[in-house]
């Protein structure tokens, strides 16, 4: 056989060489770069596939979450193109921050320099890696030729009212003068300097994702393949609810406070009032009085806690009298007025008629605070205990204490009650949605600038779209103080109105990071265009996304913002796709010594450490080895040198191979006519290899179990070369099966697989189709298996010799008589043991 990477037999497995080898001629030739219609070597003819991994944050180094996701990546991007596909597989940076900024403020160093030093370390080792990556399609957020786009499309959002500016609260840290991302807060103080925490109400941007909620739940209908949790995720932070807004009107000062109630039927019952403590009228309404400073006090309180610890039910309810009262619509009640955390601004308006008698956060606050409970619903054919609320909810329901309503039925006097509000204007049907809308503002220096121009004469003024970008200033203090660092760059705020030529400032806020985010896997499509985002042909062409990958934890904001900001700019005619995501997986966590890897609790281990140790062929099969990809799954080093161990196996075997067997070029026949015991064997299990493998990455994404696979074939071919040397049709088997192990062994680990596959054939194994399996060599023996309750043989049954565990429990559920002694009973396990046994366990 011809020695092509000039191995000899004495050689052993060197992976570091082996690496070098091919990544250089890979980066040389410039292999995995695909090209967009119109450009040299497009085949219209070929299908595509865009295979996308969810984009890095460049801090530091790459951890094993980045590694276990860009493998995935990588070996569905192989598995495709040898399946003949253009698969476009590219890489960018969410490069925009807080950490940089930080880290600016401890050091000095400006955060472009931090940036693109953690870029060039994140570069460095995807290369070492061995991922196929389009390097020529590149870029970092953080470009002025990026985020000149990002502000594009702001401007296209604000010219369609989608963007818009309005008074929010923000937390402040009173000592450094400064907005706190909620991060920055640590058990109610600034992390900083340890300054308490305080409410403040500034100018801020928003987009209005809120007219896409229904768009963004029905459109759930156009994906493929998504994993439920995250669609029930992103159902719940929607939160459609239907039912009743209603007015109630404080008289002084004159503020009406709208409320959605999806129980209008218990506005009789409603005997206090509940503000949010972030909601925009609360400062307005206690301003000057004798309660102004407790309120405010409690808010700064309320303002250390999250909304998770807010909205647990356990806890006990808070609050502040605000001294004021709000008048309730139907009876012209006036009810007082509290201020209480256990009202979110994130549902409904931030506000709450308490109705403490039907609700049992209500039922708490009031009993806390001597206030009055007043049943208006109960049971037609029922007692409720006087010392609980009632909260249930039936057709079976009537009203009581509720003037004319009295007597209907709850589902009647809810239609009842909103019409009657709505002729006298005091309330309307209305949907509501926990979903709000998106807040974008940052009062950060590392961000994209927020393209507007403020004027006295010509109020907000757009920069006008030959202007752009707006450039980050080259600041050298970043520290707030009092001002965000672009407010205290006067050569930036200063300004010409674009419209009228008069002096004018600059918005100071940059943009949230998401919104970078929200839009990258549109700019692959088309990178180094300089007219456009993306040319409308580049981005037809590649979109959707065909296969989206990351972790879970981006399962709301990030996919969220990135369906509306898709779906916006579908309806400006500019994109042609709804959904940017066809089909999404979300990986498993890796942790270290049983727990999530964190610097304090010094568990936290480098790719690069095992990558230098072992090569990278190691890491990457090692990672995806652990389990089930969607799961968490623990790293063991004594688990790596076992996957080592068996590359150096594959290595081995494959160069005896190369000196002991004749012949080379292309293995797409072999002559099973002529195979027999030992050797037809041995071809029956490279072809059920190529079938799992094929099957286990084409639909189950179940790597390990493919990695298995390829490890049994390897087995079964140390187990019978021996046997097979000296016959010509046995070489060509193992010729076959090395050349088989290579190729399906290649998006796994593409150094060796390339390396062996070359060593076996003289080609290319990239360029060539991915194996398909012969049918004839599939059929499969059948073997009895025991069927048994509660460990009672029950039944026997006949299966093919390799099926799986849900087929075999599938067919034993099936046999009347197994049924007979499961009917009425709980199976609590199920015990399956594959070619022998299965018994289910009941009680």
């Amino acid at each position: 056989m011809r020695n092509n990477g000039g191995v000899t037999p004495q050689e052993r497995y060197d992976p570091h060489a082996i690496e070098r080898k091919w990544q250089a001629l890979w980066e040389e030739e410039g292999t995995w770069e695909v090209p967009n219609p119109g450009d040299p070597g497009f085949d219209p003819a070929r299908p595509k596939s865009y295979v996308l991994e969810m984009l890095p944050y460049p801090s530091g180094e790459p951890h094993m979450g980045h590694l276990k996701n860009y493998t995935m990546g990588d070996v569905l991007a192989h598995f495709r193109r040898r399946k003949d596909m253009r698969v476009l597989h590219p890489m960018g940076y969410d490069a925009f921050g807080l950490p940089a900024e930080n880290h600016a403020i401890k050091t000095g160093e400006h955060p472009a320099r931090s940036t693109d030093s953690s870029i060039a370390e994140f570069r460095r080792q995807f290369k070492s890696w061995g991922i196929s990556i389009d390097w020529t399609r590149e870029f970092g957020t953080h470009e002025p030729a990026y985020y000149r786009w990002t502000q594009w499309i702001f401007l296209k959002l604000y010219e369609r009212g989608l963007a818009y500016r309005k008074r929010a609260p923000v937390k402040w840290c009173p000592h450094d003068q400064t907005v706190l991302a909620n991060e920055q807060v640590i058990d109610g103080a600034c992390e900083r300097c340890g300054t308490r925490v305080v409410a403040k109400q500034l100018e801020q941007w928003f987009f209005k994702i809120t007219d896409y909620a229904d768009r963004l739940l029905e459109d759930f209908k156009l994906l493929g393949s998504w994993p439920e949790r995250v669609i029930t995720m992103q159902r719940n932070w929607i939160g459609r609810s239907e039912g009743a807004e209603v007015i109630f009107r404080c008289e002084e000062p004159p503020i009406d406070f709208p409320v959605f109630t999806t129980r209008p039927d218990t506005l009789f019952g409603a005997t206090f009032f509940v503000l949010a403590p972030e909601h925009p009228d609360l400062e307005n309404l206690v301003k000057g009085t004798e309660h102004e400073r407790e309120v405010l006090e409690y808010v700064n309180q309320a303002l250390s806690e999250s909304v998770e610890e807010r909205a647990d039910a356990e806890r006990e309810k808070t609050g502040v009298f605000t001294g004021r009262y709000a008048r309730n619509p139907v009876d012209d009640e006036n009810i007082p007025v509290y201020v209480s955390d256990y009202v979110l601004m994130e549902y409904g308006t931030g506000a709450i008629m308490a109705v403490p008698a039907h609700d049992e956060r209500d039922f708490e606050f009031a009993t806390k605070f001597g206030l009055e409970v007043r049943r208006v619903v109960e049971p037609v054919d029922d007692e409720v205990p006087d010392d609980e609320p009632f909260v249930a909810h039936s057709g079976n329901e009537r009203l009581v204490n509720s003037a004319r309503f009295d007597g209907l039925s709850a589902p009647e006097a809810i239609e009842a009650i909103i019409a009657w509000l709505e002729e006298r204007g005091l309330g309307r049907r209305a949907v509501n949605y926990r979903l709000r809308d998106w807040l974008v503002s940052r009062q950060r220096y590392w961000g994209a600038p927020i393209p507007i121009i403020y004027c006295d004469r010509c109020g907000m003024v757009p920069v006008p779209e030959g202007e752009l970008p707006v450039l980050l200033p080259d600041i050298e203090d970043y520290a707030p103080r009092g001002k965000s660092p672009l407010a205290a760059s006067e050569e930036f705020v200063n300004t010409t109105c674009p419209a009228c030529d008069g002096s004018a400032r600059r918005e100071t806020d940059t943009m949230d990071t998401f919104v970078d985010s929200s839009w990258y896997f549109l700019r692959y499509c088309d990178p180094r265009n300089g007219d456009a985002p993306w040319s409308r042909e580049a981005a037809d062409h590649w979109m959707p996304v065909d296969q989206y990958i990351g972790g879970v934890e981006h399962a709301i904001l990030h996919l969220m913002y990135a369906r509306f900001v898709t779906k916006a700019l579908a309806d400006m005619g500019i994109l042609g796709v709804q959904e940017p995501f066809a089909n999404l997986f979300t990986q498993g966590m890796i942790t270290y010594q049983g727990a999530k890897m964190s610097k304090s609790r010094g568990n936290v281990i480098s790719p690069s450490a095992y990558v230098d140790r072992y090569g990278a062929d190691t890491a990457r099969c090692y990672i995806l080895f652990l389990g089930p990809p969607q799961d968490d799954a623990d790293w063991s080093d004594e688990g790596v040198g076992g996957v080592q161990r068996f590359l150096a196996r594959v290595w081995r075997v494959a160069v005896e191979v190369g000196e002991r067997v004749r012949g080379e070029g292309a293995l797409d026949e072999l002559d099973f006519s002529r195979l027999q015991g030992d050797g037809l064997a041995l071809a029956r299990k490279a072809h059920w290899a190529i079938d799992k493998v094929t099957d286990d990455i084409e639909k189950r994404f179940r790597f390990n179990t493919a990695l298995s696979a390829v490890m049994e074939l390897v087995n079964d071919m140390y187990r019978l070369k021996d046997g097979l040397y000296g016959d010509d049709a046995g070489e060509s088997v193992m010729r076959f099966s090395c050349a088989t192990v290579a190729s399906l062994l290649f998006p796994f680990a593409p150094h060796i697989g390339a390396e062996v596959y070359e060593l076996m054939t003289g080609e290319r194994v990239w360029e060539r189709a991915w194996p398909e399996a012969d049918p004839r060599l599939l059929e499969r023996e059948r073997v009895p298996v025991v069927v048994q309750v509660n460990g009672k043989v029950r039944d026997r049954i006949e299966v093919d010799s390799g099926a799986a565990e849900q087929e075999l429990k599938r067919i034993a559920l099936e046999r009347p008589n197994v049924q007979k002694h499961l009917d009425g009973k709980q199976v609590v396990k199920e015990i399956v043991v594959p070619g022998k046994l299965v018994n289910f366990v009941v009680r």
